[in-house]
């Protein structure tokens, strides 16, 4: 049983760290700031993939740092993702993030992890985040591409009128609750309506 709590994160308003300047530390890395451009973001590896050394250049906000990973580059971070190809540094990451109670992920190694990075369908302002509980991540992308294939690009417009008409709405938080759900109602398959009727 999946027993991960979702939460979209305020990441823009924290300090990351990614450790691992290789190809897995560019996964992570474009994953960070394609969605939320702004995040302030610190990455730390020996080495450092040229492509990550281009997204530096555009971004004001991650700074990169050639060195080894030491303990002191924990100092006011918030997350810390490991993505080095060295099994036995991704381990101290973990364990002294752990020492001070900073939640880690640990690229490919879901019992080191206190959070895994879900593959995320995005329209506009909604934003859908797939978890498989670290069994397959490849599956996730998969079905990420099949929701955005399927979801219209007008769910923006949608959106949008939606925020027009909450804003409009009288009444407490209850009243305002119950009018949305009924504005909204249209939104159900018929299936689920004849479900509801029955």
């Amino acid at each position: 049983m999946n027993t991960l709590f979702p939460i979209f994160v305020k990441i823009e308003k924290l300090q990351t760290l990614v450790v691992g300047g290789g190809y897995v530390g560019l996964e992570k890395l474009t994953a960070l700031l394609a969605n939320a451009p702004e995040a302030p973001i610190t990455l730390v590896a020996p080495e450092i993939r040229a492509e990550i050394v281009e997204l530096a250049s555009q971004n004001a906000n991650l700074t990169l740092i050639k060195d080894s990973y030491d303990s002191s580059y924990l100092t006011d971070k918030d997350l810390v993702i490991a993505g080095t190809n060295d099994k036995a540094v991704n381990l101290q990451v973990q364990q002294e993030c752990k020492a001070r109670r900073i939640l880690v992920n640990v690229a490919d190694t879901p019992d080191l992890c206190d959070f895994y990075l879900s593959s995320v369908v995005r329209k506009g302002d909604l934003k859908i985040a797939i978890s498989t509980n670290g069994k397959s991540p490849t599956f996730a992308k998969r079905f990420r591409e099949v929701l955005e294939a399927i979801l219209p690009e007008s769910l923006q417009e949608t959106l949008d009128n939606l925020q027009t008409i909450r804003n409009r709405l009288k009444g407490d938080f209850v009243q305002k609750m119950e009018r949305l759900n009924e504005i909204t109602n249209v939104l159900r398959s018929p299936a689920e309506e004849e479900k509801r009727e029955l």
